[in-house]
């Protein structure tokens, strides 16, 4: 398999990519967001002694999901996890999600997430991302 143009995840079609970060007065974390395209599914291997998921297992050969809607992978730990919200609310306003209803805007945007321990790294354990960073 040869390498795309620009060699990295947005060279396959319908894949956007979005990062925040913050660095500097106490903050050193981020997040990183992957929407992809209608129809991608998705799948999850969790690992780890504490690993901070939400949503992944949901991703089960089992479960009634088969699509995600996009991947959120953040710093700071459980608190990290917020940042899925602002993600979640972004696609709910663009009507991307599991259908639930009637309406278009009856959804439920899929976005499995992952975050890593980061807490303090940048000298303020309260900095840590929130829904913004979504």
């Amino acid at each position: 398999m040869r390498a795309g143009p620009h060699n990295d995840l947005t060279d396959v079609d319908g894949i956007a990519v979005g990062h925040h970060q913050r660095i500097g007065r106490g903050w050193l974390t981020g997040t990183t967001v992957v929407v992809a395209p209608p129809g991608t599914v998705g799948g999850v291997d969790v690992r780890g002694g504490a690993p901070g998921t939400r949503d992944t297992d949901a991703l089960g050969p089992l479960n009634m999901v088969s699509e995600v809607d996009a991947i959120c992978l953040s710093g700071g730990s459980a608190y990290g996890l917020d940042a899925t919200g602002g993600v979640v609310a972004w696609l709910e306003a663009r009507q991307r999600g599991l259908r639930i209803g009637t309406e278009p805007h009856h959804v439920v945007p899929i976005v499995p997430s992952a975050v890593v321990f980061d807490l303090g790294a940048g000298g303020d354990f309260s900095r840590r991302p929130d829904a913004s960073f979504g």
